[in-house]
């Protein structure tokens, strides 16, 4: 394994955890236009974990996407749409596709990706324009990007639930 696969396994580890823990927290975040001036321990949490997380998403896409591997994440990029199409088809006989090739699988891994910068971006722009008008427009859109990234990350889980399956099964 060589450093920058190294390095990707930590950074991925550290977005799986701070993940985690800002989704299952986010419930009691009590913020709206501004950080309330006696918000909680979570709330500060959430805004300093949010911002770390930021750092890492963007650092752990690079590491993913570096030296044209953006490919295997991104595939409809570059117009190849084939692999997708086989997968998907191969799901309709049972099959369960690669986990790489610029596949179904990596196209979910790609969306998880912009998904997780972009709700940590929208984040982090709701932060900066707290306390103006246009801080609920954030939060809204910072919403919209957390509810897509757990969904996404709800089919990246059983994408690699299937893959240990599979492994498990041969």
């Amino acid at each position: 394994m060589n450093m920058l696969e190294k390095l990707a396994a930590r950074l991925h580890l550290a977005v799986a955890l701070l993940s985690t823990w800002l989704i299952a927290t986010s419930p009691w975040i009590a913020m709206l236009r501004q950080v309330p001036r006696h918000a909680s321990l979570l709330d500060y949490g959430h805004v300093v974990l949010g911002f770390v997380t930021l750092l890492i998403a963007i650092t752990y896409t690079i590491a993913c996407t570096r030296a044209g591997r953006w490919r295997l994440y991104f595939p409809w990029l570059s117009g190849q749409f084939g692999a997708v199409g086989r997968d998907l088809g191969g799901l309709l006989h049972g099959r369960v596709p690669a986990a790489e090739g610029g596949g179904l699988f990596g196209l979910i891994e790609g969306l998880l990706l912009v998904l997780l910068v972009g709700t940590a971006a929208t984040g982090a722009m709701w932060f900066a324009t707290q306390g103006t008008a246009d801080a609920l427009a954030w939060r809204s859109q910072h919403i919209f990007a957390a509810r897509g990234l757990v969904g996404c990350l709800v089919l990246h889980v059983i994408t690699v639930s299937l893959h240990l399956i599979d492994f498990v099964r041969d």
